[in-house]
């Protein structure tokens, strides 16, 4: 008899326990979040090319053999410094012909105003007619043309031999050169280039959406303006000071539909360079703004998608269109809307169509709350 009794407890106990496919049908209790309009910073990031405030290729202006070199690659120099010496003898000998040629000029001005002197007294003395003081006056007039002429020859020649040496037209760093001592250059030969790195021009291109955002925030942005801007370095890391929009370009490129931005960022420590790549970083602060954690979402041949929670708490994936992304977040733009219900986590345990036990999640305890200056 209690062996009976036994059994009986032991069945009935069977029967209240569930079997596995029960417990399979059972909701899954998940995170939901409710999605809602929050105030946020949006960082837009744009591909730019550094170039230096003042950047130029030095170019003999002399033909010669390189002579001296008086800095190497990666100087800095200051203004009027001498970088180059070509070799001068032919233009010194130019130099010399044109200055003795002056100087026979010079000695035929004083040989005809003697003339002219000489030919007034006899004129006056009646011995000679007065044609002859024409003619000595137009001779000195033509001796006094031949010292203008030799002027200018030796002016010429001057300057040609300074041309044998290349001074640095303003402050800066030397580049590469190409050449070396005792190379023959001609006249337009690149010997370097030299570059002013204490302030270096970024331009990034903007949509032309972009464009208008910014330009009706900065009305008068196309005259200059005050907007600070981040930028990015190419391993990613953020340039210690920020620079400054200075001006924009007056046409769209009629490809790509965007506008050339440019920025000045000083460089006291020559840490930019002419030619250096980066990202500008324009930050934008929205008072209603859609965001969803990036946690929530998952990728479907490059769409992103999320669970939202219906009425019977059953879940559908619904995809959506993602603008700028913060740290935590991405910003929606279209496919959703204030007041759904979004799975924050345990994403590849669901499917669509699956009821599950939602457990409601703040948005702003999640690790970031939305108003916070958002990190790249």
């Amino acid at each position: 008899m209690a062996l009976a009794i036994a059994l009986l407890g032991a069945a009935s106990c069977a029967d209240n326990k569930p079997d596995a496919s029960q417990q399979e049908q059972m909701p899954l209790q998940v995170p939901v979040v409710t999605l809602g309009l929050q105030p946020a910073t949006l960082n837009r990031e744009y591909v730019t090319a550094m170039e230096a405030v003042r950047h130029v290729e030095l170019r003999a202006r002399a033909r010669g053999f390189l002579e001296r070199i008086f800095v190497d690659e990666g100087s800095h120099v200051r203004k009027g410094q001498l970088l180059f010496q070509i070799n001068a003898a032919e233009y010194r000998a130019e130099a010399d012909r044109a200055e003795a040629s002056r100087k026979i000029a010079v000695a035929g001005v004083k040989t005809a105003e003697v003339e002219v002197a000489r030919v007034r007294t006899l004129v006056d003395k009646n011995i000679i007619s007065a044609s002859e003081l024409d003619l000595a006056r137009a001779r000195l007039d033509a001796a006094r043309g031949e010292v203008e002429q030799a002027r200018a020859a030796q002016e010429k020649a001057r300057l040609h031999l300074g041309q044998a040496q290349v001074r640095a037209p303003f402050a800066g760093v030397i580049n590469r050169m190409p050449l070396k001592i005792g190379s023959l250059v001609e006249e337009g030969t690149l010997l370097t280039s030299l570059s002013d790195i204490s302030e270096v021009y970024a331009y990034f291109e903007v949509s032309e959406r972009d464009y208008l955002s910014f330009f009706r925030k900065n009305p008068n942005g196309h005259q200059g303006s005050s907007r600070q801007v981040e930028m990015l370095l190419a391993d990613e890391s953020v340039y210690p000071l920020t620079g400054q929009i200075e001006t924009m370009a007056t046409v769209f490129e009629e490809g790509s539909g965007t506008i050339a931005f440019r920025a000045r960022f000083k460089n006291p420590q020559d840490l930019l360079r002419h030619g250096s790549t980066g990202k500008v970083r324009l930050s934008q602060q929205v008072d209603r703004a859609l965001l969803v954690p990036q946690k929530a979402v998952f990728e479907i041949q490059d769409k992103n998608y999320v669970y939202v929670v219906e009425a019977g708490n059953r879940v559908r994936s619904q995809s959506f269109t993602a603008g700028p992304r913060l740290r935590h977040y991405y910003v929606v733009t279209a496919g959703l809307k204030p007041g759904d219900r979004v799975v924050y986590e345990g994403l590849q345990n669901l499917r669509s169509g699956a009821a599950v036990r939602p457990v409601p999640v703040r948005i702003d305890s999640l690790g970031q709350l939305a108003g916070r200056r958002p990190q790249s």
